[in-house]
């Protein structure tokens, strides 16, 4: 099986390519990068043919998805706030850059198409937990492009026939996951100030909640969705209803790191929810044999990931202060911040 990874040379992206090249009958890996945020780092030593470019380049991609069975459209402009500043150039990397895929999957033969949608849909409704019938009320720029993506694929689907399945990812962490740009997500934030004992940032009280998957199982996931061909044009929350307060997770991390963490409180930030916890009866019912990682080892796992980086790797650029923005999947490998449609790391 062909498979195209978008977005692949980023955290989500290149450990997915990591699981898929250890499956039978999965050949021919192909990834599209333009390395905005990707790293081709990520994917040294892993068989791979790499496309450098944007997914709003139709002839690159008529040429990455030629002869393809599948595609995974990881690839997009992540963060609540980037969006806030730069909603047009969200727009035109998430929906314009989602358009061009399916289009070119349909100039390619109808490739099944899997995408990355985000929770940050459900935005402020109250509803918990989250299930997929519940009406979206977006709260940003980025969750209103990531509700176009699950539009657009569903109209491929229904007006052209193109298999689809839209994943909502909810804030996945890991090995993998970067902490050295100004997008960067809470959980490698938090890890790394924790390491270099410095203090952490809470914007609110703490008490929001947040559902976390750790990648591999989000890998295990997909994989399981490409093997069997699993094909859905109803978006489909990747999250196991595991709510976990700010509070409750800067805990896990000391207990993980064993460094006490100073916390500073702001007030709460624009665009932010207040809980966010899945409803995965969808899941289960589509991914049976998928069990996901216990939180706690999830955590451990991924401090040691950061330990065993080189001492320059745990200074972020910034001053270690961060938010608690989890409405979306953030970014991995981050070193540029050039608005275009780059590699996806969460929910």
């Amino acid at each position: 099986m062909k498979t195209v990874i978008t977005g692949g040379a980023g955290f989500i992206g290149s450990n997915l390519v990591r699981t898929l090249t250890e499956q039978r009958g999965v050949s021919g890996l192909r990834v599209v990068d333009n390395l905005s945020t990707g790293d081709k780092a990520n994917l040294a030593g892993l068989d791979v043919e790499f496309f450098e470019g944007d997914v709003e380049d139709a002839a690159l991609l008529d040429r990455a998805f030629r002869g393809a069975d599948a595609v995974v459209h990881l690839a997009a402009l992540p963060s609540v706030p980037r969006s806030l500043r730069d909603p047009l150039a969200s727009h035109h990397a998430n929906a314009t850059g989602t358009l061009q895929v399916l289009e070119a999957a349909r100039r390619a033969g109808g490739p099944h198409v899997i995408a990355a949608s985000s929770s940050s849909v459900y935005g402020a409704n109250p509803h918990l937990s989250k299930h997929e019938d519940l009406a979206s009320a977006p709260m940003s720029p980025y969750a209103v492009t990531k509700l176009t993506t699950e539009a657009y694929l569903s109209a491929y689907h229904h007006s052209f026939g193109l298999p689809v399945l839209p994943f909502r990812f909810f804030n996945v962490y890991g090995p993998g996951q970067r902490a050295d740009h100004a997008y960067a997500a809470v959980i490698p934030k938090w890890i790394t100030a924790a390491l270099a004992g410095r203090p952490v940032t809470i914007h609110g009280d703490g008490t929001q909640t947040r559902d976390f998957t750790y990648v591999g199982t989000a890998c295990d996931v997909l994989t399981d969705a490409l093997l069997r061909r699993v094909v859905d044009p109803s978006p489909v929350n990747l999250a196991f209803g595991t709510g976990t307060s700010l509070l409750d997770l800067l805990q896990e991390i000391e207990s993980a790191t064993g460094q006490l963490v100073t916390r500073e409180y702001r007030a709460p930030r624009t665009g932010d929810v207040l809980h966010s916890q899945a409803d995965s009866a969808r899941l289960r019912s589509l991914f049976p044999t998928v069990t996901p990682l216990p939180f706690q080892e999830g955590i451990a796992t991924s401090v040691g990931w950061f330990r065993s980086l080189s001492g320059s790797q745990l200074r972020p650029e910034h001053d270690g202060h961060v938010t608690a923005d989890g409405t979306a999947y953030k970014v991995a490998n981050a070193a540029s911040t050039r608005p275009t449609a780059t590699t996806t790391s969460s929910v």
